[in-house]
C-alpha cells in the first residue's frame, strides 16, 4: 500500500471554530503562565522501561529546583510501584510547601479514591479527573451517547467533593479533563465542564483547573487557539476556573499550539520537558520557557544550567535529547557553514565594541552563557567552514585575533586539510595546522637563534644570528624600521625580496602572563602575498619571528 494520490477520500480536512471577532491574533505573551510538568506521569507511561523510585525522586527534585510549583507525579491507581511512590514522596517531607502535587485519574469511584489515598498526609493537593468525550470515542471505544458521557463526568466530580470531604486535614484542589478536547464539539464540552464546576462550586478565590486537551494533535495550532478563546468566552462563571492546556505534538506543533492558546486566554500550560510523551510527545516546557525569555519575559523557571538539566532527564528516561532540540540540543549554538560563521563572529566583535547589555548576535536567539553554555562550541570547523569560522575557534582557543586577509589564507589550508580528513576538525586540529604553517621552526628555512638593534642616524640596524637552510649563520641589514632593517637582512642573506603590507599586533592573557603575537603580510617581487605570525613574551621579538614566518612561506 503506497500514499494516495487523492488523500481527501480517506482523510477529511479539520473544521473552523465558529468564533466571532477573534482576538488572539493582536495579543502578545507578556507574562509566564502556571507550569505543571507531567514528566513523572504521561512522560513516564511513555517510556519503554518506565521509571523506578530513585529516577522518579531525582526527576521530582530536578524539577524542584528548576521551580515548578505543581507536578503531575504519577497515576497511583495504575499499580503499587506508583501509590508507594507517591505516598513516600508525601510522608518523606520532601515536597516543598510551595510545591503542590498532582495526581490522574480515570472518573470511576474505586480510582479515585485510590489517588486521593495516595496524598494523604500531603499539605496541598491536586486530583485531576479526566473522561473522553470526542464523538470517536463515544461511538468506537465506549459504544455510548453525550448524555452517558456527562453522567460519567459528574459521576466523578462527586467523588472529588466526597472524598475531599474524607481527608479534610489536606487543602484539595480539582482539576477535570474533557480528554480530546480539540476533537470533540465545542459546546459539548462547554456543557460538560459547567456540570462539573456545578457540583464541585469553584469560586474565584478556590478556582477550578479546566484541562483542554490536544490529546491527539488533530490541526493547525490557530484552530486550537479558536477553540481556547471560544470555550473561555462561552463557559459560565469563567472567573472560578484557571483554564489549562495539555498539547501533544503529532503534527509537530505542539509548542506553537500551546503559545497560541496562552493568547488566546489559558492560564496554565502542561508539558514535559524537551517534550518527552506519548507518541510524538507532549509540548516542550523548555522550549515554551525560552521562548518567552528571548521575548524579555521571566518564564519563572530557571535553565540556568542547561547541560546539568539534560543530563537528568537524559538519565531518567533513558531517552537521548536530540542535538537540534531547540535550546537544548548539543548542536543548536553551533555554526559549520561558513556565511553563518562569519556573521556569529561579528556579531560577538559588535558586542565587545558597543558594551551594550541588549542581546543582538546573528544566528543566536538566545546568548549560550545564559544557559549554562561557553562560546567555544558556537562555531565549529569542517568542510563547509570558512574563514570566519577559523578565526573564531582561534580566538577562543588560543587567543589568536587573525587579521582579515591572513584568516582567508589560513582557511585554504584548513580547508584543504578538512576535505583530506572528511570530519570535523577540532580546535587542537586547527592548532596544529596554524602551527605548521607559521610558527613551527623544525625543517624551515629561516630559523631565529638571537638578534640586536642598532641605530645608525635614522635608520634602525639588525643584527642577528639565524639558521638558514641548517646552517647558522650571522645576518644584518638596514632599514627605517626594524622589520624593514630584518627585510633587508633576509634579502642579503639570499632570502625572498618582500615589501611590508600590512602589520598588527595584540596582547594575549594579562599580568605576568601576557604575550604578543604579531601578524604581517608582505609581498614579494612577483606580487605574491605571504603572511607570518609571531609569538613572544616581547613584542619586537614577535615582531621578527612574524618576519622570518612570512619569508619561509616563499
Amino acid at each position: 500500500m503506497t500514499m494516495l494520490r487523492d488523500p481527501s477520500v480517506k482523510y477529511s480536512a479539520f473544521p473552523q471554530v465558529p468564533l466571532a471577532k477573534r482576538e488572539w491574533p493582536a495579543r502578545t505573551i507578556t507574562r509566564a503562565p502556571i507550569w505543571l510538568s507531567t514528566d513523572l506521569r504521561d512522560g513516564n507511561q511513555s517510556l519503554i522501561d518506565p521509571m523506578d523510585a530513585e529516577k522518579k525522586t531525582r526527576f521530582f527534585d530536578l524539577l524542584v529546583k528548576a521551580g515548578f510549583k505543581e507536578i503531575e507525579v504519577g497515576f497511583p491507581a495504575s499499580g503499587a510501584t506508583d501509590f508507594d511512590y507517591i505516598q513516600n514522596l508525601v510522608r518523606s517531607g520532601r515536597v516543598p510547601d510551595d510545591v503542590t502535587p498532582q495526581v490522574l485519574t480515570q472518573s470511576r469511584a474505586d480510582l479515585i479514591r485510590t489517588s486521593f489515598d495516595s496524598l494523604a498526609g500531603a499539605k496541598t493537593a491536586i486530583v485531576h479527573v479526566y473522561n473522553a468525550l470526542a464523538p470517536a470515542w463515544r461511538k468506537i471505544v465506549f459504544g455510548m451517547d453525550k448524555d452517558d458521557i456527562k453522567a460519567i463526568a459528574i459521576d466523578g466530580a462527586k467523588q472529588l467533593r466526597d472524598n475531599a470531604a474524607r481527608l479534610p486535614d489536606t487543602d484539595w484542589r480539582f482539576q477535570y479533563s474533557p480528554e480530546c478536547f480539540s476533537t470533540t464539539e465545542l459546546d459539548f464540552s462547554i456543557e460538560v465542564c459547567e456540570a462539573v464546576m456545578e457540583i464541585l462550586k469553584p469560586t474565584s478565590a478556590n478556582p477550578i483547573i479546566l484541562n483542554l486537551p490536544a490529546t491527539v494533535e488533530a490541526a493547525t495550532p490557530n484552530i486550537y487557539a479558536d477553540q481556547i478563546e471560544y470555550f473561555a468566552k462561552n463557559l459560565p462563571n469563567r472567573d472560578a476556573a484557571i483554564i489549562s492546556l495539555h498539547t501533544h505534538n503529532d503534527r509537530g506543533t505542539g509548542v506553537a499550539a500551546a503559545e497560541l492558546g496562552l493568547l488566546a486566554g489559558a492560564d496554565r500550560v502542561e508539558g514535559c520537558l524537551f517534550g518527552n510523551g506519548e507518541r510524538t510527545g507532549n509540548t516542550c516546557l523548555v522550549t515554551i520557557a525560552l521562548n518567552m525569555y528571548t521575548q524579555g519575559v521571566d518564564p519563572g523557571l530557571d535553565f540556568s544550567n542547561i547541560d546539568e538539566v539534560i543530563a537528568t532527564v537524559e538519565y531518567c528516561n533513558n531517552l537521548p535529547v536530540h542535538p537540534r532540540h531547540p535550546y537544548g540540543g548539543a548542536l543548536v549554538y553551533t555554526a559549520f557553514s561558513g556565511s553563518h560563521q562569519d556573521a556569529i563572529k561579528k556579531g560577538f566583535a559588535a558586542r565587545e565594541r558597543q558594551n551594550d547589555e541588549r542581546w543582538e548576535v546573528p544566528y543566536l536567539p538566545i546568548d549560550p552563557a545564559d544557559l549554562g553554555r561557553s562560546y567555544e562550541a558556537v562555531i565549529r570547523v569542517n568542510s563547509q567552514s570558512g574563514k570566519g569560522g577559523v578565526a573564531w575557534v582561534l580566538e577562543q582557543d588560543k587567543g589568536l585575533k587573525l587579521p582579515k586577509k591572513m584568516q582567508a589564507s589560513f582557511s585554504h589550508i584548513v580547508q584543504a586539510l578538512a576535505d583530506e580528513t572528511s570530519r570535523e576538525l577540532g580546535a587542537e586540529d586547527i592548532w596544529q595546522a596554524f602551527e605548521r604553517a607559521y610558527l613551527t621552526t623544525d625543517a624551515k628555512r629561516f630559523q631565529l637563534v638571537d638578534w640586536s638593534e642598532s641605530h645608525a642616524g635614522t635608520d634602525r640596524i639588525f643584527a642577528g644570528k639565524l639558521t638558514i637552510d641548517g646552517i647558522e649563520r650571522s645576518v644584518s641589514g638596514r632599514g627605517n624600521g626594524l622589520m624593514s632593517s630584518v627585510i633587508a637582512a633576509l634579502a642579503e642573506s639570499g632570502g625572498p625580496v618582500m615589501d611590508i603590507v600590512d602589520y598588527s599586533e595584540h596582547a594575549i592573557g594579562q599580568g605576568s602572563n601576557v604575550q604578543a603575537a604579531a601578524y604581517v603580510e608582505c609581498r614579494t617581487a612577483d606580487g605574491k602575498s605571504l603572511f607570518g605570525c609571531g609569538l613572544d613574551t616581547d613584542v619586537a621579538t614577535a615582531s621578527v619571528r612574524a618576519i622570518l614566518s612570512a619569508a619561509n612561506g616563499a
